[in-house]
């Protein structure tokens, strides 16, 4: 849910750059090495290079930003990264390609968007993984904080870690200096109740140093997500498996050691 932002005098340009870092992560069982080759293959069908780069587009317009370049790679033997620059709608707009399979880049005019995958199925229980890394890096009056909604919709999110920090300053009408042009109590001001309301959440706010986290974890858990479609995922078996991924998810929530 996008919070109306408190709204600040300023004297010519706003110098402040404002990041936010998302750390989504999904889990999935495999029994055989069969199953991990097929969920690699299924994530790097799923979220290539291409697809990602269209992510990054939809957040561009989200944020009311305007794409300059994109840069896109697909990696061996899986993974891809996106780089996409911006600027603030109204600037000119360059044309862009996009190359590769997994990898994308997308440049703004002193603003950027970035994404890498990161799929892991060498777990020795057959809990894998997929982690997506995306960082929004914006200057002016652009809040990235609006495309959270966005992201949830667009991951199947167990485990999510979101990072927002400000740095730099203006100035007001009065020359003052300006460290920070929208008022925050926490990321979760951003994110639709009804989303938040999977999820337990913890907080973490530096409000003097203009630093905030929120961390999320899934409270209930669909058991025929986590599984193969031919997989009884109501058995004995499957459901101590289930067990397994509810380890993990604390696991990387709270910072545990596997």
């Amino acid at each position: 849910m996008f919070v109306p932002r408190e709204r600040v005098r300023l004297q010519g340009f706003n110098n402040l750059t404002k990041v936010v870092s998302f750390n989504l992560y999904d889990f999935f069982v495999a029994r055989t090495d069969e199953e991990r080759h097929g969920y690699v293959r299924y994530i790097d069908e799923k979220f290539s290079a291409e697809r990602i780069t269209d992510m990054l587009r939809e957040i561009a317009h989200i944020i009311d930003a305007e794409v300059l370049s994109v840069s896109a790679q697909d990696y061996e033997p899986q993974g891809a990264s996106s780089l996409v620059l911006m600027s603030d709608l109204g600037q000119k707009k360059v044309a862009d390609e996009v190359m590769g399979h997994t990898t994308v880049g997308a440049h703004l005019t002193k603003s950027h968007l970035c994404a890498h995958t990161y799929p892991d199925w060498y777990d020795p229980k057959g809990i894998c993984s997929f982690r997506v890394d995306i960082d929004i890096a914006t200057c002016g009056t652009i809040v990235p904080l609006r495309a959270l909604n966005f992201m949830f919709e667009s991951f199947e999110n167990d485990v999510v870690i979101i990072d927002y920090v400000v740095r730099g300053f203006t100035r007001d009408a009065e020359g003052r200096r300006v460290y920070m042009d929208h008022t925050l109590k926490s990321i979760q001001d951003f994110i639709d109740p009804k989303i938040l309301a999977d999820y337990h959440c913890e907080d973490l706010v530096l409000q003097n140093e203009n630093i905030w986290q929120t961390k999320m974890m899934r409270t209930r858990l669909d058991p025929s997500a986590y599984f193969p479609p031919d997989v009884d995922p109501a058995a004995p078996e499957s459901l101590a498996r289930l067990d397994d991924v509810r380890r993990e998810m604390v696991g990387i929530f709270y910072g545990w050691p596997g």
